[in-house]
């Protein structure tokens, strides 16, 4: 395994909304992301990287890895991430074993290939939004999934589901699937301390500063349902997606400036 002091040239993002930056940034000013930040911190340390996103939202597992392992292997990458799954969770015909079987294959085929994998489980959605407690048993039944099969390939497993902090709603957008700016940093930051880079800790579990809480109401829940659940409800309805017609934001490895500050 890689030490601290590895300096990575090529890293490739795999994945769906997350990953492409939703909830961090807009598409008229540009999308951020999770995987952008954690670019932004190798390349402090590693001035020659270049870095491809091959992210595209609304995926589901299978469909990452039909469209995006192919490029990425191409790519020859010696550090990429893989995330994705929760597209899969939110459908009505859910399959845990299907879905880390496609998860597995590519942690197997980009690890054979030499490059250094990361990933991460997911937490429980209820603890988001009450609606979503009937996901609770299929989000634990993907996460023990995702650690046996990244076992299996020594691939990094980041464990966001066991810190109270990820479930502050300051760290989730007002859709609740997709972080906030604030929640992408975290996660990057969860990455490149699980990935042992210079200068990452683990303050990303660490708590937010108190906040007036903010108690959910019925009012507050029927309108996010109006908001996002049934837009959201309606594409899956007419058999549509968010990603529909939609390609990766990144696809080349490209050189990455880096940010000493956060934002």
């Amino acid at each position: 395994m890689p030490g601290a002091e590895q300096q990575y040239l090529r890293y490739v993002a795999l994945g769906d909304s997350q990953t492409e930056g939703i909830g961090d940034g807009d598409d008229t000013t540009g999308l951020r992301g999770l995987a952008d930040r954690l670019a932004e911190h190798l390349a402090l340390h590693s001035p020659g990287l270049r870095y491809a996103n091959l992210a595209v939202r609304g995926r589901l597992a299978g469909q990452v890895r039909a469209e995006q392992l192919a490029p990425a292997l191409a790519l020859r990458p010696d550090l990429a991430t893989v995330v994705a799954g929760v597209n899969d969770v939110l459908r009505p015909r859910f399959d845990a074993d299907e879905v880390a079987g496609h998860l597995e294959a590519m942690f197997g085929a980009l690890t054979a290939q030499g490059a250094r994998v990361a990933t991460v489980t997911f937490p429980d959605l209820a603890r988001i939004t009450p609606l979503a407690r009937p996901l609770t048993a299929r989000v634990s039944a993907l996460n023990d999934r995702i650690r046996g099969a990244a076992g299996r390939h020594g691939v990094v497993v980041v464990e966001t589901g066991h810190h109270p902090v990820v479930t502050d709603p300051r760290l989730w957008s007002a859709d609740r699937l997709h972080a906030s700016p604030l929640g992408h940093e975290r996660i990057a930051a969860s990455l490149a301390h699980a990935l042992g880079l210079p200068g990452s800790d683990d303050s990303w579990t660490h708590p937010l500063p108190p906040a007036r809480a903010a108690s959910p109401t019925v009012l507050a829940e029927l309108r996010w349902a109006t908001a996002f659940l049934g837009p959201w409800l309606g594409r899956r309805l007419r058999g549509r997606s968010s990603g529909d017609a939609r390609t990766a934001k990144r696809p080349d490895l490209l050189p990455v400036r880096p940010v000493t500050g956060r934002a």
